[in-house]
């Protein structure tokens, strides 16, 4: 989608800092962390949200945690534990409108949610 800032992201238009990059998944440092490790983990395919995952593309999931498995190893967090969050739709803070999941962690996140 041409207005899609992740699609320009994943096409280069708009530089970011990847920390890794597969044939169907791009993962970058979000520019307002929340912890000392926010990574986003985003299909190159323009999918939506969770609600526009169908049979047909459903395996772009498994694809998106294999690679945060990825990414939480390179960023040195995964053996102590990390966070991945999706949101999906508005009233779940979702303001980009890409399928994509934050994962969150370098510190202790503690138990809640909100």
């Amino acid at each position: 989608m041409a207005d899609c800032i992740f699609c320009m992201i994943r096409d280069k238009k708009i530089p970011s800092e990847m920390v890794y990059e597969d044939e169907h998944v791009i993962a970058f440092k979000d520019i307002n962390p929340v912890a000392p490790v926010h990574v986003l983990i985003v299909p190159r395919q323009h999918i939506p949200s969770i609600q526009d995952i169908t049979e047909e593309n459903g395996d772009i999931l498994v694809k998106i945690h294999l690679a945060a498995k990825k990414v939480a190893e390179l960023m040195g967090i995964a053996e102590k534990g990390y966070r991945l969050i999706n949101n999906c739709g508005e009233d779940a803070g979702q303001t980009v409108k890409h399928l994509h999941y934050h994962l969150i962690g370098g510190v202790s996140l503690g138990e809640k949610i909100v």
